[in-house]
C-alpha cells in the first residue's frame, strides 16, 4: 500500500519534492471555512421559462453549466472536507488516499462544446476595458455600462440586478443567452462579492468564443481559495462549491458497474447528479472522522463518469501542471493521482510547485505568469505514464506511454462478447434439446391418452356386458 503524499516527504525530498525546509504542515490545523453562496433562484426560473430552442442555443455554446443551478451544496460536508486540503502539494489528503480534482475530469463535468483544450486563459495588461467587454457582451451602449458599473472592495463589477434585467428584456435571443451565461459564470463558477459579476470574470468570459478553456482558470482559482483558508485557518470559499461537490460524490459513491451511456456523446454527468439524492444529514464531526479514515478500498478512483482518455502531466520543463486563473495562479502535480485514471501510482517529482503561486496584483507578476504559460504551450499530452521501478532513468525518461484504455476496453469487449456468442450457442442447444424434449413428452402424453381412452371404452363394453348379463340371469329365473 502506498503512503500518502503526507507521509513521502522524505522520500520526495531525495526526488526534487516542492516544500522549502521548515515547511510546517497545516493538516492538523481547523479550518473555519465560510461557504455563503449566491441566491440562484431567479436564474433558475429564468432558465425554467426558456423554450427547448434558446435552452439548445446555450447548449451548444456553453455546455452544462445550467445543471449548476441545481446542484446542491451540502455545507457540513464541505466543511469537513476542506479540513484535508493540503496546500504544500495542492491535493486532498484523506487518510491514505491523495484525490484531486483534475483537468480532464472538470472538463468532462463542464462539457463545453467550443472549448480547446489547448487554448489556456492567460491575464495581458493590455487587455480590453471593464465597459468595453461588457459593451461586447451586452450589445448595449457604453454610456449605460459605465453608469451601471460599481466599485466592491478592489475590483469592480456589475450587479446582478442589471444583467437580470437584460436577461429578461434584451430583443436579440444571442445576446440573452450570453449574459445568462456570464452570470452564471459570476455567481456560480467565479462568485466573489455576492449578488455582483467581477470584471475579472469578463475577461475569461470575452475569450471563450476564441475557443479558451475555462477549465484551468476554474481549477487554479479552487486551489487558490482552499489553500487560503487552509493557510490563515478561516475564510470564505468564493470559488465553485457545486462542481467540488460533484466531484466528490464521483469518487466517494461506489456503483457496481457502470452505465454504457456514459460512452454517449450526449451523456451529461451534472444532469445525472441533479437527478441523484444525496443524504445531506451528516454532520461535520462525522464527515471528518470518515475522511479521516479512508482507506484505498473506499474510494471509486476513476469516477463512473469519467471516459479513459489522454491526460496532461506536464507542461514545459515544470514536472507539474501550471494553472493560470483570473486573479491568480498555481499549479498541480496530476502523477500524484494517477490511480483516479486506473493507473499504477508512483511517487512524482514536484520541484517549484509550493512556489509557483502568484497573485495579480502589482506588477512583479507579469514575469511569473508570462514563464507559466510559454511552459503550458510546451504540453505534455499522452497516454497514462507508468514508470520503471528497476530504471535510474530521469523522471522524464520515465513517462512513457502506456496502452490505450479504449484499446483495453475494446479487447474486453471482444472478449466478452465471444464468451457472450459461445454461451448464446449453448443455450441454443439446450433450447433444442429441451424442444425435443417437449416433443417425446408430447408423443408420450398422447399414446398415454390413447390408452387411457381404450381403457375408458373397455369399461364401458364390460358394463355393458355385466347389465346384459344380469337381465338374461333375471330371465332365467336364477
Amino acid at each position: 500500500m502506498r503512503p500518502s503524499v503526507h507521509g513521502q516527504r522524505k522520500l520526495q525530498t531525495e526526488k526534487g519534492d516542492s516544500l522549502t525546509e521548515g515547511y510546517t504542515s497545516e493538516l492538523q490545523n481547523f479550518t473555519r471555512i465560510n461557504v455563503t453562496q449566491n441566491e440562484l433562484q431567479e436564474l433558475k426560473d429564468i432558465w425554467i421559462r426558456w423554450d427547448k430552442g434558446t435552452k439548445q442555443l446555450f447548449y451548444q455554446s456553453y455546455g452544462d453549466i445550467p445543471y449548476l443551478l441545481d446542484v446542491k451544496v451540502d455545507k457540513r460536508l464541505f466543511r469537513g472536507m476542506t479540513q484535508f486540503w493540503n496546500s504544500a502539494y495542492n491535493c486532498f489528503t484523506f487518510g491514505e488516499v491523495d484525490l484531486v480534482p483534475t483537468l480532464e475530469e472538470y472538463t468532462t463535468l463542464l462539457r463545453s462544446p467550443k472549448a480547446q483544450v489547448r487554448k489556456t486563459y492567460t491575464k495581458v495588461s493590455n487587455c480590453q476595458t471593464f465597459a468595453k467587454r461588457l459593451v461586447n457582451i451586452s450589445g448595449m451602449s457604453e454610456s449605460w455600462v459605465t453608469a451601471q458599473i460599481q466599485q466592491k472592495g478592489d475590483s469592480k463589477c456589475i450587479p446582478w440586478e442589471n444583467l437580470r434585467d437584460l436577461v429578461l428584456m434584451h430583443p436579440d435571443e444571442k445576446k440573452r443567452v450570453d449574459i445568462f451565461a456570464l452570470s452564471i459564470y459570476g455567481l456560480v463558477i467565479f462568485p466573489k462579492a455576492l449578488r455582483h459579476v467581477d470584471e475579472a470574470v469578463t475577461d475569461l468570459f470575452d475569450r471563450l468564443q476564441k475557443g479558451v478553456t475555462p477549465v484551468p482558470a476554474i481549477l487554479a482559482e479552487m486551489f487558490r481559495s482552499l489553500s487560503m483558508c487552509r493557510r490563515t485557518g478561516e475564510g470564505r470559499f468564493i470559488r465553485c462549491a457545486q462542481l467540488l461537490m460533484v466531484w466528490f460524490h464521483g469518487h466517494f459513491w461506489k456503483v457496481n458497474k457502470v452505465s454504457y451511456r456514459v460512452f454517449s456523446k450526449d451523456y451529461s454527468p451534472l444532469k445525472e447528479e441533479m437527478a441523484m439524492q444525496r443524504r445531506d444529514d451528516i454532520s461535520e464531526e462525522k464527515w471528518m472522522k470518515i475522511l479521516q479514515n479512508l482507506k484505498e478500498d473506499d474510494v471509486e478512483w476513476r469516477a463512473f463518469w469519467m471516459v479513459p482518455n489522454e491526460i496532461l502531466y506536464q507542461c514545459g520543463n515544470y514536472n507539474w501542471v501550471p494553472l493560470l486563473g483570473i486573479w491568480g495562479a498555481t499549479g498541480y502535480t496530476p502523477l500524484l493521482a494517477l490511480r483516479q485514471y486506473k493507473s499504477r501510482q508512483f511517487i512524482p517529482t514536484t520541484y517549484g510547485l509550493a512556489q509557483c503561486e502568484v497573485s495579480y496584483k502589482g506588477d512583479h507578476y507579469r514575469k511569473k505568469v508570462r514563464e507559466l504559460f510559454y511552459a503550458w504551450r510546451k504540453r505534455v499530452n499522452d497516454n497514462i505514464p507508468k514508470p520503471s521501478l528497476e530504471s535510474t532513468q530521469s523522471m522524464e525518461e520515465q513517462l512513457q506511454i502506456s496502452p490505450s484504455e479504449l484499446k483495453i476496453i475494446k479487447q474486453d469487449f471482444e472478449k466478452k462478447s465471444s464468451e457472450f456468442g459461445k454461451k448464446i450457442e449453448q443455450l441454443e442447444e439446450e433450447k433444442m434439446h429441451l424442444k425435443l424434449d417437449v416433443e417425446i413428452q408430447k408423443s408420450e402424453a398422447e399414446k398415454l391418452q390413447k390408452r387411457k381412452n381404450k381403457v375408458e371404452e373397455d369399461l364401458e363394453r364390460l358394463k355393458t356386458d355385466y347389465k346384459k348379463l344380469r337381465f338374461s340371469m333375471r330371465t332365467a329365473g336364477l
